[in-house]
């Protein structure tokens, strides 16, 4: 099987996107652009990004004994990782754009 070579703008808004998307992970960003989460990898240290831990599970419910206070900075705390997880999908829109255009145009259609 050939290797597949991704245009460096590609590359760069993948990485651009892993950097910007605090609540992202490297195997969500790269099964979301369709690629390994290995090349993903390879890419962000390629470019001094430091590599995060894995992120919380998104669906966590309120504790039984949370106060209101708590509960708005849980609240708060959720729209900013929702806010995040918009963002990144719009921009993996656009970077998906890009590549198809790019890979459109090697195979002349």
């Amino acid at each position: 099987m050939a290797r597949k070579t991704y245009p460096a703008e590609f590359r760069r808004d993948a990485v651009e996107l892993y950097r910007t998307t605090p609540s992202a992970t490297v195997a969500g960003i790269a099964a979301d652009l369709g690629i390994m989460d290995s090349t993903l990898s390879a890419w962000i240290k390629a470019a001094g990004v430091p590599i995060r831990g894995q992120s919380r599970p998104a669906g966590r419910s309120a504790p039984p004994d949370e106060t209101p206070e708590q509960e708005l900075a849980r609240l708060r705390s959720r729209v900013v990782e929702l806010e995040d997880e918009r963002r990144k999908l719009a921009t993996e829109r656009e970077i998906l754009r890009a590549a198809a255009k790019h890979f459109a145009g090697e195979t002349n259609w």
